[in-house]
């Protein structure tokens, strides 16, 4: 409500893992996916009625590891969607394991002496792939979060959203972070404010500062409006822009297929 939508055509997509729950709490039309498949599941609605706003909330492990061919290429795209990355920093539902975005030297079960992989810095990553809107905050930073929000769903283009989130049960536990509690106090005292900053110095150290804020905020057409404009060239006055529907009537096929061959 506070985007000023009407929420018979606002659609939340979620995928596996901790997070995938959260469409089943939300008062909202909601489609669970399958592990990694929730962007091209939401793409899949955008296109087929674009008159539907879709936010995508997920994980990371299934939005940038087993996703992570479908992130990137929907970000260069600039299809029209919000996604909303709840970022704990582990495979939590399956156990711990080292993910995508653990940091160097953070103790997962699968790296029991601490993680030696180089993680994605995710807001860097969302950028570099064509985002137009790109922000993190933190589970404490609720009223920024919730602006953020705003903002990203009524961007036109891909706007991406990270949330750094505690995992209680797993990563806090084996890093040593203390309960709920303290790691929102970890995260007041680590969290740096910084709108504009260049997402390539946001990556998170293991006890580092956690650079949050609006990091990108660009506008530049959306996959839809490189769509309307090529099947324009291509169709001109028959191609009908705002529909839902991009096929040409059988006879109108057959007439343009016509005209081609005797050209």
């Amino acid at each position: 409500r506070l985007c000023g939508l009407d929420l018979d055509k606002v659609v939340i997509v979620s995928g596996i893992g901790c997070s995938g729950r959260v469409a089943g709490y939300i008062k909202l039309d909601s489609f669970p996916t399958t592990h990694g498949r929730a962007i091209p599941f939401a793409t899949g609605l955008h296109l087929a009625n674009r008159r539907l706003k879709v936010v995508v909330v997920s994980g990371d492990g299934d939005l940038i590891a087993i996703g992570g061919n479908h992130f990137i290429h929907a970000a260069r795209r600039n299809v029209d969607l919000t996604v909303l990355c709840i970022n704990n920093f582990n495979y939590a539902m399956t156990g711990g394991q080292l993910g995508p975005g653990t940091p160097i030297k953070a103790v997962s079960t699968t790296t029991p002496y601490g993680n030696f992989e180089n993680p994605f810095n995710l807001p860097a990553l969302a950028a570099s792939s064509g985002a137009v809107y790109v922000a993190r905050w933190t589970s404490l930073h609720v009223r920024r979060l919730t602006k953020s929000l705003v903002e990203a769903i009524r961007k036109k283009g891909f706007s991406f959203v990270e949330v750094i989130a505690p995992c209680p049960t797993l990563y806090t536990r084996r890093n040593k972070l203390g309960t709920s509690l303290e790691v929102l106090d970890y995260y007041r005292e680590k969290s740096e404010i910084r709108h504009g900053a260049d997402p390539n110095g946001a990556g998170i150290e293991f006890g580092g500062k956690i650079l949050v804020g609006k990091f990108v905020d660009v506008d530049k057409p959306s996959f839809l409006d490189n769509l309307d404009e090529s099947m324009r060239r291509a169709l001109g006055d028959a191609y009908g822009l705002g529909k839902e529907s991009y096929m040409r009537p059988a006879g109108q096929r057959a007439l343009v297929d016509r005209e081609a061959r005797h050209e």
